[in-house]
């Protein structure tokens, strides 16, 4: 298991760190705070959820990136992370559920997956968020894969016009070269859809955006959650150099 840790003290005197975590009590914590998140926040229908709880099949073959305030040691942010030899493992990567990835499977190898991003409602400020980019920045540098890929996920409770909006902003510029392009097994259905909306970006698919990632695809569906999901491909030699200073300073 790769070691992180890092704090950082911001200018209000709230306390952060960051670290992998390293026992079942602590991956628990972390899907808590993800059925607080997704299921009492978002509404998302999950098996789990009897136990208040998002845990699934992929967790145990996960690393999980937790942001832990230091005063009262909560956990207030989480990322888990499939790198590729437990993607083998456990079959295959999560995004395959949602998304034909046989144009990037070349690349599993090389390849880490990211998800279940979530930040407790109370830190939702800049310094959790530099935290939870900058443990996953260090994972991958000190892991040498090359790839990293993701379902970035857009609120569709308006029935899917922001989602479509703002996929047909950003295709047009970040559209990844066709032989990494996926394709969505249950696709949002853009044609029946207003397009034109002037919608805003989501934090996390703007800091994806911002870090050289690329857009593989148009967006799925995901009944379960309730959101409209890109994939995202960030190759690591696209890496802005300018955040990559940022997250690894």
């Amino acid at each position: 298991m790769l070691e992180l840790n890092r704090q950082i003290q911001p200018t209000f005197q709230r306390r952060l760190i960051t670290s992998l975590a390293h026992s079942e009590a602590e991956i628990l914590e972390a899907q808590r705070l993800r059925y607080k998140v997704f299921a009492e926040e978002m509404g998302a229908n999950l098996p789990s959820a009897s136990e208040e709880i998002d845990r699934d099949i992929f967790d145990k073959y996960c690393e999980h990136l937790l942001v832990r305030e230091n005063d009262g040691n909560k956990v207030v942010g989480t990322y888990r992370i499939l790198p590729p030899d437990q993607a083998i493992k456990v079959g295959g990567y999560y995004s395959q559920t949602e998304f034909d990835l046989t144009r990037l499977l070349h690349l599993s190898d090389r390849m880490v997956e990211v998800g279940r991003s979530c930040v407790h409602r109370d830190y939702r400020d800049g310094a959790t968020i530099t935290h939870l980019w900058s443990g996953l920045a260090q994972y991958m540098l000190q892991s040498g894969h090359e790839y990293l890929i993701g379902c970035a996920s857009i609120g569709i409770a308006d029935g899917g016009h922001v989602a479509a909006s703002i996929y047909r902003k950003l295709h047009r510029i970040y559209s990844a070269p066709a032989e990494y392009s996926v394709f969505p097994r249950n696709p949002l259905p853009l044609h029946a859809l207003n397009q034109s909306l002037d919608a805003p970006i989501p934090p996390l698919i703007k800091g994806y955006l911002r870090l050289g990632a690329y857009i593989c695809g148009e967006p799925a569906w995901d009944a379960e959650f309730n959101t409209a999901d890109l994939l995202i491909l960030l190759p690591m030699s696209r890496l802005n150099n300018r955040y990559a200073k940022h997250f690894l300073r």
